[in-house]
C-alpha cells in the first residue's frame, strides 16, 4: 500500500504542527507518510522543518518531510491537506479587531468567530481558503481538507458554497475539550462518561451528558452540574484564571443545555452579558474583556521558549494531543472507524437549521469519507439561539460570494452583542473604520470609501 502525502498549510505555528504531526506519525498506518510543510515565512518554515525531523527521528519512524515556500508545490499530489493560518496575524489585524470597536465604546472578549472581530477576519480570511481550494481542485482534487482555521463556521460555510466538490471537515477541540472539564468539575473519570452534542460551532450543546453505571445502564448528569452551579460548587475546574466559566453554567440555568464552547467566547455571541453600564455583570461572570489579545502575547512568548526548546533537543517528547486530525486521516487511509465532531455544510442533519449553514455534528469516519450524522430537531430555545450567530455568518457569506460590500454593514446590523451596545450609526461608522484600517489586507472589493449617510 502507498504510504500518505499529508500537506500541511501554515505550518510555520510549529508548536500546532509538532501536535498535530506528532499525532500522525505515532500511527502505524501513517509512519511513513510523506509531510509537505508550507508557510510564507521562510524562517518559521524553517524552524518547523527542523521540529518535525526531530519528531521523526524520535519516534524512529520511516517518514519523510518536505518544505515549500510555494503552496502548489506542497498540495500537489496531496492525499490530505491541513489548514491553520492566520490572515492578518495577531498584528495588525487582531489589534485592529479590537481596537477600533472600543472607540466605539464596544468591548470584547475573543474576536475570532462573531461579532464585528469575527465578520472581518472571515472577510480576510476565506479568499486565502479558497484560494487553497482552487489549488486542490487542480493538483489534488481527492484530498480532504482539514480546516483549523476561525471563524470556522464563516470558512466551511463559504467553502462548501464556492467549492462543494472539495471534501471538507472543520475541526475545533470544543466538543472534547469541554466534556472533559465536565468530567474533572464532576469527579468522574471522562471514559465513563458518555455524551451527544450538536449545534454550529461553538455554539453547539451536549443533548445528553451521561454516567455509565455499574449494570450498564447510564445516568443522567444534568441534575448534578445545575444543583452543583445553584449550590454555589461549580465552576471550581478551569485551565485559565481570568475566565471562571460562569456564563456556560449560568446558560446551563436558563437552557436547561450546557454549551461546548468557553464562557470567554459564548459571553460575546448574546446580547446578555457585556454591557458598558453594567460592570457589574462583568464583575459577576468573571467576563475576561480583551481575553485574546492578551493571550496572543503570552502565547507568543510561550511558542517562541517551546520552539527554542525543540529546537535545542536532540530528542522532543511525543505526547497524544485532543485534536481529531490523525484518527480522520488514520480512518480514512485504512477503513478503521472513528467517531469525530466536523463542521460540515448542513444537508439535512440538524433539520431546525437552515440548509446549506454550517453545523456541528458528530461523524463516522472509515474508508468511505466523513460521514455526518443526522440528529433532527433541536431543541426549539437552542435553535433560536443559534439562528441569531447563523444571521451573522449567512451575510458575511452572502458579502464574499456576491463580493457586495454591503453586506458586510448588514452582518454587523445582525450581531447580537453590537445590536445591544451601539445604534445602527454607529454600526456603520464602526464597520468603515474596521475597513479602512485593515487596507488591503482586505480583498479589493471589500475596501473603498465610508459609505454615505442621510444627515
Amino acid at each position: 500500500m502507498a504510504e500518505p502525502k499529508i500537506a500541511f498549510i501554515g505550518a510555520g505555528s510549529t508548536v500546532f504542527m509538532k501536535n498535530i504531526i506528532g499525532d500522525l506519525l505515532q500511527r502505524p498506518a501513517l509512519s511513513g507518510a510523506t509531510v509537505a510543510l508550507m508557510d510564507i515565512s521562510a524562517e518559521r518554515l524553517a524552524e518547523s522543518e527542523t521540529v518535525a525531523n526531530k519528531l521523526v527521528a524520535t519516534l524512529a519512524v520511516p517518514a519523510r518531510v518536505e518544505t515549500h515556500t510555494d503552496r502548489r508545490a506542497a498540495l500537489d499530489g496531496a492525499d490530505f491537506v491541513i489548514a491553520a493560518f492566520q490572515v492578518g496575524g495577531y498584528e495588525p489585524s487582531t489589534v485592529i479587531d479590537f481596537e477600533v470597536p472600543k472607540k466605539f465604546g464596544l468591548r470584547q472578549t475573543i474576536a475570532d468567530t462573531l461579532g464585528v472581530g469575527g465578520i472581518m477576519r472571515g472577510i480576510r480570511t476565506v479568499p486565502h481558503l479558497w484560494d487553497v481550494c482552487r489549488d486542490m481542485t487542480e493538483l489534488c482534487p481527492d484530498a480532504v481538507l482539514l480546516q483549523y482555521v476561525n471563524p470556522m463556521a464563516i470558512n466551511t460555510w463559504a467553502i462548501a458554497e464556492k467549492f462543494p466538490e472539495i471534501r471538507q471537515v472543520g475541526l475545533c477541540h470544543s466538543v472534547q475539550g469541554t466534556a472533559n472539564e465536565l468530567a474533572r468539575e464532576l469527579g468522574i473519570p471522562i471514559e465513563n462518561i458518555r455524551y451527544r452534542a450538536a449545534g454550529i460551532n461553538h455554539v453547539a450543546f451536549y443533548l445528553t451528558f451521561e454516567e455509565r453505571q455499574e449494570d450498564g445502564t447510564y445516568r443522567n448528569l444534568y441534575p448534578d452540574l445545575l444543583k452543583g452551579y445553584l449550590d454555589g460548587h461549580f465552576p471550581r475546574h478551569r485551565a485559565m484564571p481570568r475566565c471562571p466559566n460562569k456564563v456556560r453554567f449560568e446558560m446551563l440555568h436558563r437552557l436547561g443545555y450546557f454549551v461546548t464552547e468557553s464562557s470567554e467566547h459564548f459571553a460575546e455571541y448574546t446580547p446578555w452579558f457585556i454591557k458598558r453600564d453594567r460592570p457589574d455583570l462583568i464583575e459577576k461572570f468573571g467576563i475576561p474583556l480583551d481575553e485574546y489579545p492578551k493571550r496572543c502575547v503570552e502565547q507568543i512568548e510561550q511558542w517562541k521558549a517551546q520552539a527554542e526548546k525543540y529546537r535545542n533537543a536532540e530528542r522532543i517528547e511525543v505526547k497524544e494531543s485532543h485534536e481529531y486530525a490523525s484518527s480522520i486521516i488514520n480512518s480514512i487511509w485504512t477503513g478503521e472507524p472513528s467517531v469525530i465532531y466536523g463542521n460540515v455544510a448542513n444537508k439535512g442533519y440538524i433539520t431546525s437549521l437552515p440548509e446549506g449553514c454550517a453545523v456541528e455534528v458528530p461523524c463516522l469516519v472509515d474508508g468511505n469519507g466523513i460521514q455526518p450524522t443526522v440528529i433532527g430537531k433541536l431543541p426549539p430555545q437552542l435553535t433560536a439561539l443559534m439562528r441569531t450567530n447563523i444571521n451573522v455568518q449567512e451575510l458575511t457569506v452572502a458579502a464574499l460570494m456576491s463580493e457586495n460590500r454591503e453586506h458586510i454593514y448588514h452582518a454587523a446590523m445582525m450581531d447580537p452583542h453590537a445590536g445591544a451596545e451601539l445604534d445602527l450609526e454607529q454600526i456603520w461608522q464602526l464597520t468603515d473604520e474596521l475597513i479602512s484600517a485593515h487596507g488591503d489586507i482586505l480583498p479589493e472589493w471589500a475596501r473603498g470609501e465610508p459609505r454615505k449617510r442621510v444627515a
